[in-house]
This record gives structure tokens, sequence and C-alpha cells, in this order.
């Protein structure tokens, strides 16, 4: 899987997404359903999309003890999306289940990446809410070196951690990065941002952008525009 942009459709309705998507005529954009549209619509809106042709990133972070996870993990790769994901916090030992349960009798599975540290969490946020003392960057590391060592694929980290995963676990291990806005754009509740051509640069495998395209004048442009610095 080469370089894309994953459009993170965070609608409350699958009516409302289903309509977003509608506007594309041409592309068949990747897409990230996360929590809201999930706990909205459940695997319906999952198949439904599928059905369209596009492919998914199903974020919803799972977090539990393992055999927990494991359990879950089966039941979500009966939906055929193509990205799972998990908190890399969990242990070793629940990303080891999680695999387990996502793999199927035939040997295949979706992608499983782990989240590290969301981009709306700093370093002052993250000693001070979590009692994590070492350097974020330090911390998404280990993270990402755990997520390699249970076997995992990729993981969820800022763009500017991108490169540092990298050469720590290999070019293969994915980077799924999301925090990304465009330079004459709001940054939301995102604190650790780069811009899409920033990205690129800097060995971010995948972006996620939400509000830049989904809530634009003209989504398909700003899509576009979004695949021009970050892909072409």
């Amino acid at each position: 899987m080469g370089k894309d942009v994953i459009i993170a459709c965070d609608f409350a309705s699958g009516a409302q997404c289903l309509a977003f998507l509608d506007q594309f005529e041409n592309e068949k954009p990747f897409v990230k359903i996360g929590m809201e549209l999930f706990y909205a619509e459940g695997p319906a809106i999952i198949r439904e999309i599928k059905a369209r042709g596009h492919k998914i990133f199903l974020d919803l972070k799972l977090h539990d003890i393992p055999n927990t996870v494991r359990k879950s993990m089966a039941v979500l790769s009966g939906l055929n999306v193509d990205i799972c994901n998990l908190h890399a916090a969990g242990t070793v030992a629940m990303m080891k289940a999680a695999l387990e349960g996502l793999t199927r009798e035939d040997g295949t599975r979706p992608l499983l990446i782990a989240v590290t540290q969301l981009t709306s969490t700093d370093q002052a946020t993250m000693e001070n809410d979590l009692w994590i003392h070492a350097p974020i960057d330090q911390v998404v590391l280990h993270y990402a070196e755990n997520a390699k060592a249970a076997g995992l694929d990729g993981v969820v980290c800022s763009p500017l951690e991108a490169g540092k995963v990298h050469a720590a676990c290999g070019s293969g291990f994915l980077t799924v990065t999301p925090g990304v806005r465009f330079a004459d754009g709001e940054v939301g509740d995102q604190k650790r941002v780069t811009t899409p051509a920033q990205a690129k640069a800097l060995g971010s495998d995948y972006i996620v952008v939400g509000r830049p395209i989904t809530a634009a004048a003209d989504p398909v442009a700003a899509y576009r525009r979004c695949a021009s610095e970050f892909v072409d």
C-alpha cells in the first residue's frame, strides 16, 4: 500500500456520511470511520461504504484486557475493513491478543496499527494528566517498538514522529498520521500538526485529514489539494 490520504468521516449519522461521499463522482477516497459514526450506525455503515468501493480504516482504538480485545477483533475482522487499530498503552500482551483475534482462519487479516499518543496530547498534558514524564517523542518510539515486537503493521503518530519511527522500526513499518492541516487552515483541537507537504517530507505513509476536507466549501477540491501536496 502506497502513500494515501485518508478522509476522517466523523459524521453523526450514516445519511450525512453517505451524502458527503456522494460528492466524489470520480474518486473513491480511503475513509476513516471512527467511534461517533460506528456507534450511531453499527456495522451496517461499514458494509455500505465497503460496497461502494472505499477502503476503510476502522478507528475504534480498542484498549481492554487481552481476552476481550481478542474476541472483539475477531468480530471486527468479519467486516472486511482494511485497517483496524488499538491503543499501544494496552500492553504488548494485548496487542498480540488483538492480532490473534483479527487473523482469519485462512491467515488473512486487516492491517493492525497502534495509537502511540494522540495528536491532541502534548508534553504538558502527558505529564500532568498521565504522569508520563519521559519526552513525548521517546514515549512514541517506545510504544512503536512495542507494537512492532507484538507483530503489528504500524502505528498512529504525529507526522513529527514518523521519521523517527521509521528509523527505529524500519521503512516498512507504517506510520498513519493525523494532525494534518493546510497551511492556511485552523488547527482545531490538534496540538502537534503539520501540512500535507510537511507530512510527506517527514515520512508519513498515510495522512488522516478530517475537517479541512469535510468542512470545506468544496470537499472534492480540498481532497484533491491534499492529495496533490502529499501523494503526487
